[in-house]
Formats: C-alpha cells, sequence, structure tokens
C-alpha cells in the first residue's frame, strides 16, 4: 500500500477515536510505528505527552493537563483545587493537578504536567466521583459537593480560605445543597469543622 494512502488511513483512525490515540491503541488499529512518526514529524499529529497523540488540526481542548492526566493515570480522581476549577468554584489558578488516589498506590511519573497526589481510603476515595468527557475520553473528577467537602478536609494542605470561598462561591451558584454537603462531610469526618460555615450561609 502507498504511503500517502497509508498516512490518509492513519488520519481517519484518529478521527474515528475523536483525535486523539494513545501509541498502543493506535497499533492495535493497524497504524504502523513509522506512520505514526511521519504524522508526527510532518505536523500532522502533536504529542499531548510520552504515548498520547492527536490530530494538530483539531481545536486545542479545553482543558488539557486533565486529558494528560485521564490518558496516564486512569485511576486518578481529579480533586480539590483542580476539580474547583473545573466546575468554576474557585478563583484559584492551579499550577499543578490535584489528584486522588487509593492508599497504597504507586505515585504516578509524568513529565508533565505536574502532579500532587492526595491518598484516600475507601469510600472518602470512591464516592461522588462523576465522570465527564473532554475529547471523547473520559475524566473521573469529584462533583461539586465532594470537592467542596475535600477542600475542608485537607485545609492545612490547600487553605482555609479557599475551601470557605469554594462553599460562598458553590452556594451562590446553587452547585450544591446543605444535606448532600452535609452526607459527605460525614462520610469525611469535618462536620463539626463545616457546619459553622454552612450555618453562616443559610
Amino acid at each position: 500500500m502507498k504511503r500517502v494512502e497509508l498516512e490518509r488511513r492513519a488520519e481517519a483512525a484518529f478521527r474515528r477515536h475523536r483525535g486523539v490515540l494513545r501509541t498502543s491503541h493506535a497499533l492495535k488499529l493497524g497504524i504502523h510505528p513509522r506512520v505514526l512518526y511521519r504524522l508526527r514529524d510532518s505536523g500532522r499529529l502533536v504529542s499531548v505527552t510520552r504515548g498520547v497523540y492527536r490530530l494538530a488540526d483539531l481545536p486545542e481542548p479545553s482543558h488539557p493537563d486533565l486529558l494528560v492526566v485521564a490518558r496516564r493515570v486512569p485511576q486518578a480522581a481529579i480533586c480539590l483545587i483542580s476539580a474547583l476549577s473545573f466546575h468554576g468554584l474557585t478563583t484559584q489558578i492551579p499550577h499543578e493537578v490535584h489528584i486522588a488516589l487509593p492508599r497504597r498506590t504507586r505515585y504516578p511519573r509524568l513529565a508533565h504536567p505536574p502532579l500532587r497526589v492526595f491518598l484516600m481510603t475507601g469510600a472518602a476515595y470512591s464516592e461522588g466521583i462523576e465522570t465527564h468527557s473532554i475529547e471523547g475520553v473520559p475524566i473521573r473528577i469529584y462533583g461539586p459537593e465532594k470537592t467542596v467537602v475535600d477542600c475542608f478536609k485537607f485545609r492545612n494542605k490547600i487553605g482555609i480560605d479557599v475551601a470557605v470561598e469554594a462553599l460562598r462561591l458553590a452556594r451562590e451558584r446553587k452547585r450544591v445543597t446543605p444535606r448532600a454537603l452535609l452526607q459527605y462531610a460525614r462520610l469525611c469526618r469535618v462536620e463539626r469543622v463545616m457546619r459553622p460555615y454552612l450555618e453562616a450561609l443559610t
């Protein structure tokens, strides 16, 4: 088969998968490594991170760092300030991606983006995870209620001011309910810490 035809078929395979493929997936689809490298070297593919490529003519994804993490660390759940930013509940600008992992999980190693890992156990890790899609890639991220509660739980690491602002914005924008917040606060054992702030906003 001619080189041009092989490249055309490879690009078509990328488009069928919303323009993003891991190298291993591309190989399973029958795309030869030489074809991948030619497409990359000609500028038709760009490297999102090691082992992940996307078509260059697609618009930039809205959350490229989260896309990389979802591809490279699929068991991670986006949490804390990164989740607040995704939900529009903070004025903070994340300089690293905050992820939650179960205890005894090996720390992931990524060249980019920088990660900050928070270890959780049992239901504190598994409850409240939503799945959103970016460029067709499923992103595991805590919902607004669980994220706000986690900010109070980890207030000594991210700052109580971040947690209080998140609670205020979430209530103003009707993204949370007191009942759901208290449910997660009991689960994460911060109900006594959060109650005064909740009562001040009601």
